[in-house]
């Protein structure tokens, strides 16, 4: 059974997440707003699209954040437990102060687990539900491409033609055994392109071995020119965008990276983010706890929060650094996740020696 002080705690610190949570989402809310208004500013829109598509893509904003707002909820809890003096009664009746620690930890892992199985998958589906609507509005939606088993799949409006690229793989900077079917603006079939090798580090592709079919003539041509709306880059973003991606649909992204030939470094990292995203929450709140416990009791609420935001920066520009670094393509995926992980273990560790001392 639960006792009685560890429920009054759990229910206390629950009440906090929600409280700052709902602060958080409010502005989610109100920022992502006004990125929708301007986005849709030149479309003829329904008045509540910009809404309807902040409330779609918000959960998914409030998962990336959720780390930093469990930190904060951790700091508004300590300061509610030390301005009402509770703190000093649970010690009074032997209740440490690693035991607080124990106990709302536990409570962060929990919801961290729930997060991942449940929140996340149904986020990803709203989030693949709001990029389905806003490419409707987008500029330049007429541009589209895609990894299947049978590779991958580009559709490129460019010159009033259409082009349907389809490449067996993706190697470095080259499409490898493509074929392109293109259109004239009347969806005619104008001619047939088939090459082994194609360069795309450039909007300019340079084609190898090139077998060309238009108007029942067939040519061969050692090097052919294509502009194009897409490079390399441009590719690699536009599958590189996987919160829209459940867990299942990562898994099935995976191999089909796989049989395209494609690195799946980035979405190994991305799977490895996500099994560690409990771990993350409790060594975020765990942070936030040595910070209210070894910091003077005398400081002001403004002082504590706004320590706690700079902390939050920090660990932000660490994770952002460790993520540079496996773009680099120099050190294993896993230690671009883990990496941030370890340094705050390592400072927990240390400090939660003398936690109890405070």
């Amino acid at each position: 059974m639960i006792t009685t002080y560890k429920k009054y705690i759990y229910l206390k610190y629950i009440f906090n997440i929600l409280k700052v949570s709902s602060i958080f989402f409010v502005m989610i809310v109100v920022m992502n707003l006004f990125e929708e208004i301007k986005f849709l500013n030149d479309t003829d829109s329904d008045i509540f699209l910009p809404l309807f598509l902040t409330l779609l893509n918000g959960p998914s904003i409030f998962f990336e954040i959720a780390p930093f707002i469990f930190l904060i909820s951790t700091i508004v809890f300590f300061i509610d437990l030390i301005e009402t003096n509770e703190i000093v009664v649970y010690k009074t009746y032997g209740i440490t102060n690693l035991k607080i620690i124990e106990i709302i930890s536990t409570i962060a892992f929990v919801i961290g687990i729930f997060m991942i199985i449940i929140f996340y998958n149904v986020s990803s589906n709203l989030k693949f539900f709001y990029l389905e609507i806003k490419n409707q509005y987008a500029k330049d939606d007429k541009y589209l491409a895609v990894v299947t088993g049978n590779g991958l799949w580009i559709r490129d409006e460019i010159n009033d033609n259409t082009n349907y690229i389809n490449a067996e793989k993706l190697q470095n900077s080259d499409l490898l055994n493509i074929s392109i079917s293109q259109f004239d603006e009347n969806f005619y079939l104008k001619k047939i392109i088939i090459s082994k090798k194609a360069n795309i580090q450039s909007k300019t592709w340079v084609l190898e071995d090139v077998i060309v079919s238009e108007n029942n003539n067939t040519q061969k041509i050692d090097q052919l020119s294509l502009q194009s709306n897409f490079d390399i880059e441009k590719i690699l973003t536009i599958f590189e965008n996987f919160s829209s991606l459940n867990v299942v649909k990562l898994n099935e992204l995976r191999k089909d990276y796989e049989l395209l030939g494609y690195n799946t470094k980035t979405l190994d990292g991305y799977s490895h983010k996500l099994y560690s995203y409990p771990i993350y929450l409790t060594l975020m709140v765990c942070i936030a706890s040595i910070i209210m416990l070894k910091i003077k009791y005398n400081k002001s609420k403004i002082f504590h929060i706004t320590f706690g935001i700079l902390v939050s920066v920090i660990i932000y520009y660490i994770n952002h650094f460790f993520s540079v670094i496996i773009e680099t393509q120099n050190v294993p995926y896993v230690f671009s996740i883990w990496g941030p992980q370890i340094i705050l273990f390592m400072i927990i560790t240390m400090n939660l020696v003398r936690i109890n001392e405070k």
